[in-house]
């Protein structure tokens, strides 16, 4: 589970594997093992992947099944903004474009 969120994040952001090793200062060796499920990552990596893909840590490790967004750092008009988008985004599901 852990091995298929890091990929699944790592691409959603947009990122290879060496920029997300650059981004952890550890190598892409590291990340792929990762990704394939042959070593674990520390809980220091886990913490700051959680923080990088702006998600929980409970989430990165498959304990938790929904995504949450971390607002905190954000301005108010920022967070104005993101709940305008999920409103938009609620009001057009299951309508097509």
């Amino acid at each position: 589970m852990l091995a298929d969120r890091i990929k699944q994040l790592r691409l959603q952001c947009g990122y290879s594997q060496a920029e997300l090793a650059r981004r952890l200062n550890v190598t892409r060796s590291s990340v792929n093992a990762w990704e394939l499920g042959i070593s674990t990552p520390t809980t220091q990596y886990i913490v700051e992947m959680a923080a990088l893909f702006h998600v929980s840590s409970d989430y990165l490790l498959g304990i938790e099944a929904s995504r949450r967004l971390d607002i905190s750092a954000l301005t108010e008009e920022e967070i104005r903004l993101v709940y305008d988008l999920l409103r938009y985004f609620d009001s057009h599901r299951g309508n097509p474009a």
